[in-house]
């Protein structure tokens, strides 16, 4: 649902990986967009409207993306088409970030477009460490690349886990990456790659937020 430029892309890609797509929009001329390749089928009609959502045949669809510009029409049609048409695979966009984290209380995968935009942004202007490399559908979980401080030099990997509440990853050494065991001392200069919640990520520099201060310096 949505034929803007993040639907008419998206659509674009699936039709030409070989997948059957349908696009729904309120604006007829929004299918402009989709070009003369677009082997998909369009429906002109309010993409929460379960009649325009059975018309575009909803019932035996896969996966629906709820990607038009307006955050209350994206978490109607996401939820008409978890709810009533059973749908499992359900993803919305979502530019308020505070009500992207009420949907995912309600178990449909949210894309806070505004959120992370304003991240890439900050992290260029100010020359910030990039954006994490790696980031779950619903940005709710980060993969962050940390070299390690002085505090963690000679502390195990279940060390670090337990006090930054964290998941080591991987940690790369001398230029070799490995899976490390829960008892693997962490070397000066060592690369952790680490699984953590988005809010433990500071957006001002490359610490982590965790209680003890291992990332700080």
């Amino acid at each position: 649902m949505g034929c803007g430029r993040v639907g008419a892309g998206l659509a674009g890609d699936l039709s030409a990986s070989g997948n059957d797509v349908t696009v729904i929009d309120k604006d007829q001329s929004a299918f402009l967009r989709l070009g003369p390749a677009f082997g998909g089928k369009t429906i002109t009609g309010m993409g929460f409207d379960r009649a325009v959502l059975e018309r575009a045949g909803t019932a035996d669809a896969d996966a629906f993306a709820a990607v038009s510009s307006g955050d209350n029409s994206n978490i109607i049609a996401a939820r008409v088409a978890r709810e009533s048409f059973g749908i499992e695979r359900v993803i919305a966009r979502i530019y308020d970030s505070r009500r992207a984290e009420v949907f995912e209380r309600l178990g449909i995968p949210t894309i806070a477009t505004t959120p992370w935009t304003t991240r890439r942004f900050y992290r260029f202007l100010t020359g910030a460490p990039e954006a994490e490399p790696w980031a779950d559908p619903t940005g709710s979980v980060v993969l962050a690349v940390r070299e390690a401080t002085a505090p963690i030099v000679g502390r195990s990997v279940r060390d670090i886990e337990r006090a930054a509440a964290c998941k080591v990853v991987a940690i790369t050494r001398y230029g070799d990456c490995f899976l490390p065991g829960a008892t693997v001392l962490i070397q000066a200069e060592d690369l952790l790659h680490l699984a953590v919640t988005a809010d433990a990520v500071d957006l001002h520099g490359p610490r982590l937020l965790d209680r003890e201060g291992l990332f700080d310096d």
